[in-house]
């Protein structure tokens, strides 16, 4: 356990940054693990659409809240989330050795700060917020700003059984009072976030009161059960306000933890203002705890990116394909060219993070591409090929290339115009012995190819071809002269006996 303290203290100094000139802090809360999510990995490094949970909130808090500074407070797995985000600019990790609820984690996000910077506003947000967005933060500072509140919650709006909303619910004030006076200029105001399990704790019968600037207010179990606003965990404050309250919330609550929560009734107790605003798509705002929803989740990613992309290119089943979102950006630059892109993808294709694509490229069935793989125009990939390299390499398809099904070609490997690679070839190169296969090449049976150079024109058949140049040599008809059934000479031959 000391050499676990002592590898997290190194990280958090090591990967913390200084931060920048701006007024604005936004802090992650990414310590949780996540029970029902039944996993050894941390629950914030669960991945929608190929990214982490947290990196899409820093993402966010990035794009929507320029120049902010950033604090991630980790907790369980905390080297895990910490190597996982690395360092950034400008932005801190807070160690949540005990996780005692949000609120808590907040007043330990605001040790971290040193006594001489002043923030204006805090943003706070759940790290396993995945589909939150650059807009909708920018829609929610704008908020903020124009409010003159000292506190905002963000809301979502659950339309499913209220049985099976495990959401805090936002309660507002109403229209009347316990003895039924007018709540006047105040109805609809928040008074407080009381959390889901808190309210089954509730008597069946007696009423849930609570004080508002003088009036009393009352509300039934099922009241409040059905009350269908909730909270989304994501808050912005005058950090003034919230330096001055932060330490005086308490755990007197069902879960015996501190609550970010009970800060609004600390708020309205002191004369400050809250209000509540909701995004424009309330799945922005979805949270996960368990796998279930995390699949929805990955669903509403995918939707969103078919969206983009349907009337830019052909994908052949838009429940079942992978692009990254960064290539979804290149697909979109292109479009806007002009000039018809022609690419088609058919069911369960991978396209990761670097690839380059090109007019006219086809991926059939099951493709796999990953890694700096760069295509020329007119390139066919056809069923269940794997592509990729490491990622201090290149992988460079020419054009009109046509690779069969089932290949395997990984590595620093260059392949030719025109060339054409049949099914079940295996093609590998290194940064020591890189491939390089010429134009008009025709590889095709169950070849091997390895830190292999091959020129132009050349055709070879079943060969397992290791380190080799492969020259272009002409016999008397003017013909390429072809390599077929070339074997290396083998080792351990001596080894090898036939069964009597």
């Amino acid at each position: 356990m000391n050499q676990q303290k002592q590898d997290i203290d190194f990280l958090l100094s090591h990967l913390s940054d200084e931060f920048n000139h701006s007024k604005e802090l936004a802090i992650i809360l990414a310590a949780g693990h996540g029970k029902r999510i039944k996993s050894q990995r941390s629950k914030m490094l669960h991945r929608i659409w190929e990214i982490p949970t947290v990196e899409r909130v820093y993402r966010a808090c990035k794009s929507g809240i320029p120049d902010c500074n950033t604090i991630v407070v980790v907790g369980i797995k905390a080297a895990d989330v910490m190597n996982v985000i690395g360092k950034r600019q400008f932005n801190k990790f807070a160690y949540q050795k005990e996780q005692q609820g949000t609120g808590h984690a907040v007043q330990v996000a605001i040790s971290v700060i040193e006594s001489e910077k002043n923030f204006e506003t805090v943003y706070v947000l759940p790290g396993d917020m995945g589909l939150i967005d650059g807009d909708t933060m920018k829609k929610f500072k704008d908020d903020f700003d124009n409010s003159n509140c000292d506190m905002m919650v963000l809301t979502g709006r659950y339309e499913g059984d209220p049985k099976k909303n495990y959401y805090g619910r936002i309660v507002r004030v109403k229209e009347k009072t316990i003895d039924g006076k007018s709540s006047g200029e105040d109805f609809g105001k928040v008074i407080e976030i009381i959390e889901y399990k808190d309210i089954l704790a509730l008597d069946e019968e007696a009423l849930y009161t609570v004080d508002y600037k003088n009036k009393k207010y009352g509300y039934t179990k099922s009241e409040l059960l059905e009350i269908n606003e909730y909270n989304s965990g994501v808050y912005a404050f005058k950090y003034d306000k919230l330096k001055l309250l932060i330490n005086q919330l308490t755990s007197d609550n069902a879960q015996n933890e501190i609550y970010i929560t009970d800060l609004i009734y600390l708020f309205n107790k002191n004369g400050f203002s809250v209000g509540a605003v909701s995004p424009e798509e309330d799945y922005v705002v979805m949270g996960f705890n368990d796998k279930t929803v995390l699949k929805e989740m990955e669903a509403i990613a995918r939707r969103k990116v078919y969206d983009r992309l349907k009337n830019i290119i052909e994908i052949a089943d838009p429940d079942d394909f992978f692009i990254h979102e960064k290539v979804v950006e290149q697909i979109e630059e292109m479009d806007k060219k002009g000039i018809p892109l022609d690419i088609s993808l058919d069911k369960g294709v991978y396209i990761g993070e670097n690839v380059k694509l090109n007019y006219n490229n086809h991926f059939g069935r099951g493709v796999f591409v990953d890694g700096n793989v760069v295509f020329g125009e007119n390139v066919k990939i056809q069923n269940m090929v794997h592509l990729s390299c490491f990622p201090n390499q290149t992988l460079i398809i020419g054009n009109n290339v046509e690779i069969l099904w089932s290949d395997i070609i990984k590595g620093n490997i260059q392949i030719g115009d025109n060339s054409r690679i049949e099914s079940s070839v295996n093609i590998t190169g290194s940064d020591e012995y890189p491939t390089r296969i010429g134009k008009n090449v025709l590889i095709k049976g169950t070849s091997y190819l390895f830190g292999t150079i091959v020129e132009d024109g050349v055709f070879i058949e079943h060969s397992v071809l290791i380190k080799k140049k492969i020259k272009a040599m002409k016999d008397e008809n003017g013909n390429i002269r072809p390599v077929r059934f070339y074997v290396p000479i083998p080792e351990g031959a001596d080894l090898v006996k036939d069964i009597r």
